[in-house]
């Protein structure tokens, strides 16, 4: 992997993740941008503890442009794009238009091929380990900003879902704090180790799942599976055998059967509703350890956590969505159409011939 690091004409870093080593990227941003300003800001809610980023600024973000005017495809004579070359293989770039900036935090947009009409299920899987690759480095780099305490990469695929660019692409986010939901698994993990004398929980959750019949998939350092208590109509958690922290703590053999397993599990989640039915909307979030000492969770610290994606779909089934209505916005107590046993048969049904 060669990475180049470069500048946008308003001042946003871009770097280039390129499988070849003699690859010169020394295109110049040609368009006569402003600097960028934002407005974010993080507040805290007093009865919750958790915590909002108020961004208004995004208001007058790009929203669904034609393919012709597709910001995250290469550019092209005098049809200038995000990426000033003419090709690329992986990029990633500050946001234009980021839910968390300064002090707040940092956002990226993470474009996985140059090709618009594509998706991560079409990537190699050369191409997809340059994702895996470029995902670790980023988490690496921005885990050392002052201002960073949890490093998000994910990716949100179809219109359902509220994505308004159509190219494949997904983000990352570096947080100033601790996401909620990794607060409360990390509470969950201090609360087992007490009371089982030093029992990891991730551990004790992948070997009953390893035991039971929710398995989608297994390779020699991956396994995909169903949930027991699988919160979306179709999700599937993918987890690395050893356990890590993060993408860093991968070792090279797990890294390398990664792309391998990951495009199998996408390309069968484009079959669980039938040729006949729109590509899946899906997201795809990876959970990360956060950095620093977790002060607030006694007797737990980052090795305790175990990196994971989490992969799920809003489509309940063919024409239907799932829609969070008043028990889960109002209450976060999802109530889930989808038997999770029957979820992981239909996923192991549809593997690929």
């Amino acid at each position: 992997m060669k990475k180049t690091s470069t500048r946008l004409a308003d001042g946003r870093e871009l770097i280039y993740y390129d499988l070849r080593d003699d690859s010169v990227r020394d295109a110049v941003d040609r368009r006569p941008l402003e600097p960028t300003v934002t407005t974010s800001e993080v507040r805290r809610d007093p009865l919750l503890g958790d915590s909002v980023a108020i961004a208004s600024h995004r208001q007058g973000r790009t929203y669904h442009p034609p393919a012709d005017e597709c910001p995250l495809c290469p550019s092209q004579g005098e049809r200038l794009s995000e990426i000033p070359d003419s090709s690329y293989d992986v990029v990633v770039f500050e946001n234009r238009f980021p839910s968390l900036a300064g002090d707040s935090g940092r956002c990226e947009v993470v474009c996985f091929t140059s090709d618009h009409n594509a998706s991560f299920a079409d990537l190699t899987e050369e191409q997809a380990r340059l994702v895996l690759d470029a995902w670790t480095d980023r988490t690496s780099e921005l885990s050392h900003l002052p201002s960073v305490e949890q490093v998000f990469c994910f990716e949100n695929r179809g219109a359902e879902i509220g994505v308004t660019l159509g190219h494949p692409h997904g983000q990352i986010y570096a947080y100033p704090f601790t996401t909620p939901r990794t607060a409360l698994m990390l509470r969950q993990v201090a609360a087992h180790k007490d009371a089982t004398g030093g029992e990891n929980l991730f551990d004790a959750v992948l070997e009953r799942e390893l035991a039971d019949e929710r398995v989608v998939l297994e390779g020699e350092h991956w396994v995909a599976f169903v949930p027991y208590a699988a919160h979306w109509p179709y999700e599937v958690h993918l987890y690395p055998k050893r356990r890590v922290p993060d993408l860093l703590g991968l070792d090279e053999d797990a890294r390398t059967e990664f792309p391998k397993v990951y495009l199998e599990l996408l390309r069968r989640f484009d079959r669980i509703f039938g040729e006949s039915e729109p590509p899946t909307p899906y997201i795809a979030a990876w959970h990360q350890a956060p950095f620093g000492q977790l002060e607030d969770f006694e007797g737990v610290n980052r090795d305790d956590f175990a990196l994971h994606l989490e992969l799920f779909t809003i489509r309940r089934t063919s024409g239907k969505l799932k829609f969070l209505a008043g028990s889960e916005s109002g209450m976060s107590v999802f109530i889930n159409d989808v038997p999770p046993e029957r979820a992981a048969e239909r996923l192991r049904e549809v593997a690929s011939s």
